[in-house]
């Protein structure tokens, strides 16, 4: 059997870009750069080498500072380098919610425990920026109806990696829990969602209420994982 590391490698690197959106919308690919291909390869073999099904962790979009340019969500390529010891020339630009995320990995028993139980990924797993800026697939419903086919196959390829099917982890309380919710009454992904507040919004409004939510995270992820399999 084809291990999780060899399907979301091969999911990862064939991603083509939807056709149908907006020319004010530009799309990030980062998975065309050999570099991205090597890191994407890398990371997935070290942590995702069998065929153990995990907990859905799913964001909004790749960021522009984050897994917009390493491939990889919520890691930026300083955390890259110093924390997983991946070499690579991107720009050295810290991601507010990948420093965020990394806290709450620590606070779960760090990485090797974190991602035997989670599989973190994009219901828009390319990210989007539109006048320089990070831009969100549901921001217009012209956008999000063009991405919704490509959104529900992605997440449809992604199931057959081994998935709780029980619960599923939604990193945002607004419009993208309202928008997961909505897409998984319509498909019956998950027999649960559980919502948490985004980690650009903690750092952003909240930080100093920051080890609150990580205490938050912390519950309500062991919560998805006590819901079973």
């Amino acid at each position: 059997m084809s291990t999780q590391a060899n399907q979301i490698i091969d999911f990862l690197l064939s991603l083509q870009p939807p056709t149908n959106l907006p020319k004010s919308v530009e799309v990030l690919t980062p998975y065309q750069f050999p570099e991205v291909q090597a890191i994407v390869k890398t990371f997935y073999t070290r942590y995702y080498s069998d065929t153990n099904p995990r907990t859905f962790i799913w964001g909004i979009n790749p960021g522009r500072h984050g897994g917009g340019l390493t491939g990889l969500p919520f890691i930026d390529p300083v955390l890259l380098e110093k924390r997983y010891g991946i070499p690579n020339t991107l720009p050295k630009k810290p991601e507010l919610s990948a420093g965020f995320i990394h806290t709450v990995i620590d606070g779960f028993g760090g990485e090797e425990k974190f991602y035997r139980a989670f599989y973190i990924n994009i219901i828009n797993p390319l990210g989007l920026m539109k006048n320089g800026k990070n831009f969100n697939f549901y921001d217009t419903s012209e956008v999000y109806n063009a991405l919704k086919p490509f959104m529900v196959c992605s997440i449809k390829t992604q199931l057959k990696f081994g998935a709780n099917r029980k619960a599923a982890i939604c990193l945002g309380t607004g419009k993208l829990k309202e928008v997961t919710l909505k897409l998984n009454d319509e498909f019956g992904f998950f027999d649960r969602i559980l919502a948490v507040e985004h980690p650009r919004f903690i750092m952003q409004y909240r930080r100093k209420k920051m080890d609150d939510y990580v205490e938050k995270y912390l519950r309500v992820f062991n919560e998805a994982l006590s819901a079973g399999f």
